[in-house]
């Protein structure tokens, strides 16, 4: 019976265990990191990103450089509008003119949903989602308007 009991009490301890580090594994929550205005420069080029920082999850994506008075826009969403509306936006491929992504927007810094950002911290966009705002807190304002300023236009 001794020979029987032990491996059985064995058995046990390591299903025990095995359980009890499951369940502490389960105990952390994987939530979803928040999404926000980030700004940062690379060499000339300011970035001025709304998603997930330091990660490649981003909504939009605008880049300028400095005096030049017009971003260029990358992502899974656009702004909103007339000017916009003729941007893929299910396309990632190289345009073979300009040598840029097909799905890029070129849009003066004067235009209309950029104002709106810089001046009221909102910018309606639409996506594969649907349309919706995005929104920009106190802080992110002031980097926002640090953004635009480098892009040559101090009024945006």
């Amino acid at each position: 019976m001794l020979k029987f009991a032990i491996p059985a009490v064995a058995a046990l301890g390591l299903i025990a265990f095995a359980a009890r580090s499951q369940a502490t594994n389960s105990d952390v929550q994987t939530s979803a990191a928040p999404m926000g205005w980030h700004l940062s420069h690379e060499g000339d080029l300011a970035k001025l990103a709304y998603g997930v920082a330091n990660s490649d999850q981003l909504a939009l994506m605008m880049t300028c450089e400095p005096g030049q008075a017009q971003a260029v826009l990358y992502g899974d969403v656009k702004p909103s509008g007339p000017r916009v509306q003729k941007a893929a936006m299910n396309t990632v491929a190289i345009d073979p003119l300009s040598g840029g992504l097909e799905d890029e927007v070129r849009l003066s810094v004067d235009d209309p949903s950029l104002k709106q950002l810089a001046r009221r911290g909102t910018m309606a966009v639409e996506g594969d989602a649907g349309a919706f705002e995005l929104t920009a807190s106190r802080d992110e304002r002031k980097m926002i308007d640090d953004f635009f300023a480098y892009c040559g236009n101090r009024q945006a």
